[in-house]
C-alpha cells in the first residue's frame, strides 16, 4: 500500500524499538499505518493540533497517574482522537480504569494478535465516525444551502413528511397570507387544500415517495387563511428533509404571473376576460378557427355551450354589482373539471363555451353532466347574500370531415336554448353527422370505399401505450385502426364504423387488423397488444378456428395477444362472447373487456368470463378527481377484479390529478392522451 494512503498515528514513547515494533506489527496483518514518533508528554499538544492523527498509541508505566496526564492533554486540546495505552502488564482492573478515563483499550507488546485486533477495530471504529461526521455535516450544509435557497425562491415551495408540513418558505406563507411558518408548520397538508382535491393529492404524495411520480403537475384549489380560495398547479418531487424522506411541493412564481414576458402578459390581459378567465367572443374565435384549421389525431371534438338557468332571474336577484363575481364562481366550477387544454371562452353576460376534445361524445356528455350536478349543488356566496341555481349545456357536433367553426357555435347555442326552455338542468346534443352517415351509407358511397380499402390495404394500425402504475414500462399497447382514402388522407373510425357495422362489413375490417396486428408482434419486441373485436366476430363461429391458423402461419406466442370486447356487446350476446373467451383463452390469447362499469351488472360479468383485463370506462374518468361518489365506484370495480386476480386498465385519462387518484385507487394502468397520443404503427 503506498505511503501516501498509510492512516495516521502517534505514538508517545521514549523508546523507538516501541515504534519499530507497532509499525512491523500492523503491517505484517496488512494494516498500514504511518507513525509519527513523540518522545515526551510536552510535545503530544503540537503534535495533535498538526497531525490529523486516526490514532494515538501511548506508552505508560504502571503509575495510573501516566495514564491520567495523557488524557488531560487529550482532552486540553480538544482532540478526538481514539487512545490507546500500551504497558508491560495488562489486567482487567488496568483496562477498566483506562476505559473510565476515556481511553479505548489497553494493548501490550507481548501479544501481537490482540494488539492487531484491536488496531483494527478501532481504525474502522474511526473511520465510520469520521465518515458519519462527514454526512452531518454535509446534511447540514445542505440543509442550510436549502433554508437559504427557500428563503430567497420566488416559487412557492412547501416539504411534507407523512401528510404533515414540516417546512414552508417565505412565499408559500406568503400565498397562503401567513407572516409565521409556525402557522402552517406541523398542520396536515389536507387542511390548505379543498376537499375535492385530497384523493388526487393523498395518490400522488404516495406515488411521489415510492418514486412512481414523473413530473407531472398536479391541480388542486389552496383554501387561503382569509377564507377565499385560489387554484394552483404544482409539482411533486422525492427529496430528503431532515435525513426522512418527504414530498416537496413547488408552485412556480411565473404560474402565478410574476414573471414572464411582458408583451405577452398584456396580450395575455388583452384577450381574456377579467371575471372569469375565458377567452372574450372575438378572441374566442380567432383561436377557434386555428384549432379547426388543425386536424384531430383521434376522438372527437365538440363545441359546449354553458349558462346558468333563468339568468335574467339570478342577475335581478343578486344586482348588477355581484353579477361578475357569480360568473367567476360559476366558470370557477367549470375550471375544476375542464382539461387545460380545452378552449375557454365567453358569450356576451353569462354563456361560457369550450371546445372540447375527448376519446368519444359519451365521455363530453357525462362531463356535462356531472357539471350541472356540480352547480345543482353549490352554494353561490354573493357579500351578504346566499343564492343557487341550475345550468343547462348544450352540444354542438363537430364534423371531422369539413369542420365548421360558424355552425358548431349555433349549433351549441341552441342546444343549451333548447335545454333550458325544455326545463333547465339538462343536457341537449345538436348532431347532424348521422344524417349524413346514413345518407352516405344509402348511396353506398361508405361500402364502396371500405371494400376498395380493404382490397388496396389502405388501412394503418395505430398503436396507443398503456402505461403502468406501477412504476415499470411493460411494453403494453392498444391497437386502433385507421382507413386511408384515395388521397391518402385518413379517415378516423367515427367516420366509416358505422356505415361498416351496418352492412356486414365489420368482421372484414376486424381481421385485417388481427392479420396486421401479428405481423407487428411477430416482428417488435411487444409484450402485450390489445385488439378489439366487434359484434360481428365475437358472433362469428368461424373466427376461433381463423386464429388458430393464423397463429401457425405467424408462430407468434399468442399470449402476446388480448382481444378486447366492449362490456355493452359482452352483456347483450353472453353466450357468445363466453364461447369467444373460453376458445380464445384455451388457444393461449387473453381476453379483455373495455368499458367496464357503465353496464346494469359488471360483477355478474366477471364472474361468468375468463377475463385477464378489464378497461374501466372511460366516462367514469370525467371528473373522477374531485367526486367521491366515481371513485368509490372505481374503487368498487377495482376491488372485484383484484378478487379474481383481474388487472384494470383505465381508460382515456386526460391529466394528472386523475392519475395520482387512479394510483391511489388500485388502478394497475393508464391509457389516453395524457399518456400519449396514438402513433402509426411501424412494421419490421
Amino acid at each position: 500500500m503506498a505511503e501516501s494512503s498509510a492512516v495516521p498515528m502517534i505514538v508517545l514513547t521514549r523508546h523507538q524499538d516501541n515504534v519499530e515494533a507497532i509499525n512491523s506489527t500492523l503491517r505484517n496483518a496488512g494494516v498500514a499505518v504511518r507513525c509519527n514518533w513523540i518522545k515526551e508528554l510536552t510535545d503530544l499538544g503540537e503534535a495533535l493540533q498538526q497531525i490529523n492523527a486516526h490514532m494515538l498509541v501511548a506508552f505508560v508505566g504502571p503509575d495510573p497517574a501516566d495514564m491520567t496526564k495523557v488524557m488531560t492533554v487529550v482532552r486540553q486540546y480538544g482532540a478526538e482522537v481514539p487512545v490507546l495505552f500500551a504497558r508491560d502488564q495488562v489486567d482487567e482492573e488496568i483496562m477498566a480504569n483506562a476505559m473510565q478515563q476515556g481511553a479505548r483499550d489497553v494493548i501490550t507488546l507481548m501479544n501481537p494478535n490482540r494488539l492487531r485486533g484491536v488496531v483494527a477495530r478501532e481504525l474502522e471504529a474511526s473511520r465510520q465516525a469520521r465518515a458519519l461526521n462527514s454526512t452531518i455535516s454535509s446534511a447540514r450544509e445542505y440543509r442550510d444551502q436549502l433554508k437559504s435557497f427557500m428563503a430567497g425562491s420566488a416559487d412557492a415551495i412547501a416539504h411534507v413528511q407523512e401528510g404533515i408540513i414540516v417546512d414552508a418558505n417565505p412565499a408559500w406563507l406568503d400565498l397562503y397570507g401567513f407572516t409565521e411558518a409556525d402557522a402552517l408548520t406541523g398542520t396536515p397538508l389536507m387542511d390548505v387544500f379543498d376537499p375535492e382535491a385530497h384523493a388526487a393529492l393523498k395518490g400522488a404524495l404516495v406515488a411521489c415517495l415510492q418514486g412512481k411520480w414523473s413530473n407531472h403537475p398536479l391541480k388542486a384549489n389552496a383554501l387561503l387563511n382569509d377564507g377565499s380560495s385560489v387554484p394552483l398547479e404544482m409539482e411533486l418531487s422525492r427529496v430528503e428533509f431532515d435525513g426522512e424522506p418527504a414530498v416537496r411541493l413547488c408552485f412556480a412564481a411565473r404560474k402565478r404571473g410574476e414573471s414572464g414576458n411582458l408583451n405577452e402578459q398584456l396580450t395575455e390581459a388583452l384577450e381574456r376576460d377579467a371575471s372569469t378567465g375565458a377567452l372574450q367572443r372575438r378572441f374566442f374565435i380567432e383561436h377557434l378557427k386555428k384549432a379547426l384549421a388543425q386536424p384531430i389525431k383521434a376522438g372527437v371534438r365538440e363545441l359546449v355551450a354553458i349558462q346558468p338557468d333563468k339568468l335574467e332571474a339570478v342577475a335581478d336577484d343578486i344586482g348588477p354589482l355581484a353579477f361578475e363575481d357569480f360568473m367567476a364562481q360559476f366558470a370557477g366550477l367549470i375550471g375544476e373539471t375542464r382539461q387545460p387544454t380545452d378552449l375557454f371562452g365567453r358569450f356576451g353576460d353569462g354563456t361560457l363555451v369550450l371546445l372540447m376534445e375527448r376519446g368519444t361524445a359519451r365521455d363530453i356528455e357525462v362531463w356535462a353532466a356531472n357539471l350541472i350536478r356540480k352547480v345543482g349543488t353549490q352554494v353561490f356566496r354573493l357579500g351578504e347574500k346566499q343564492i343557487s341555481c341550475t345550468c343547462s349545456v348544450g352540444v354542438g357536433l363537430i364534423d371531422p370531415r369539413s369542420p365548421n367553426a360558424g355552425s358548431a357555435i349555433l349549433d351549441a347555442l341552441s342546444a343549451r336554448r333548447t335545454a333550458e326552455t325544455s326545463g333547465g338542468g339538462k343536457v341537449n346534443i345538436v348532431d347532424h353527422r348521422e344524417a349524413d352517415t346514413k345518407r352516405e351509407a344509402a348511396d353506398e358511397l361508405w361500402v364502396k370505399r371500405i371494400r376498395a380499402a380493404l382490397m388496396e390495404n389502405r388501412f394503418r394500425l395505430m398503436q396507443q401505450p398503456v402505461a403502468s402504475l406501477l412504476g415499470e414500462d411493460k411494453g403494453m399497447f392498444d391497437v386502433l385502426v385507421r382507413m386511408v382514402d384515395e388521397q391518402g388522407e385518413e379517415l378516423l373510425p367515427a367516420e366509416f364504423m358505422s356505415a361498416a357495422e351496418r352492412n356486414d362489413l365489420m368482421k372484414n375490417i376486424d381481421r385485417w387488423v388481427i392479420g396486421a396486428s401479428m405481423t407487428f408482434i411477430a416482428s417488435r419486441p411487444v409484450k402485450q397488444l390489445f385488439v378489439r373485436l366487434s359484434k360481428d366476430s365475437v358472433r362469428d363461429k368461424s373466427l376461433l378456428q381463423w386464429l388458430h391458423n393464423q397463429l401457425k402461419a405467424s408462430r407468434i406466442e399468442p399470449s402476446r395477444l388480448a382481444f378486447q370486447i366492449s362490456e355493452q356487446i359482452a352483456t347483450e350476446y353472453l353466450a357468445d362472447t363466453s364461447e369467444l373467451a373460453n376458445g380464445l383463452r384455451k388457444a393461449g390469447f387473453r381476453f379483455t373487456i373495455e368499458h367496464f362499469g357503465t353496464g346494469r351488472d359488471p360483477q355478474r360479468l366477471i364472474a361468468h368470463l375468463p377475463i385477464d383485463f378489464v378497461k374501466v370506462d372511460g366516462t367514469l374518468m370525467q371528473g373522477l378527481a374531485v367526486d367521491p361518489a366515481l371513485q368509490a365506484r372505481v374503487r368498487e370495480l377495482v376491488d372485484q377484479a383484484k378478487e379474481r386476480n383481474i388487472s384494470t386498465i383505465a381508460e382515456r385519462v386526460e391529466d394528472a390529478n386523475t392519475m395520482a387518484v387512479l394510483w391511489q385507487l388500485g388502478i394497475e394502468f393508464i391509457q389516453g392522451y395524457f399518456v400519449n397520443e396514438p402513433e402509426q404503427v411501424v412494421m419490421g
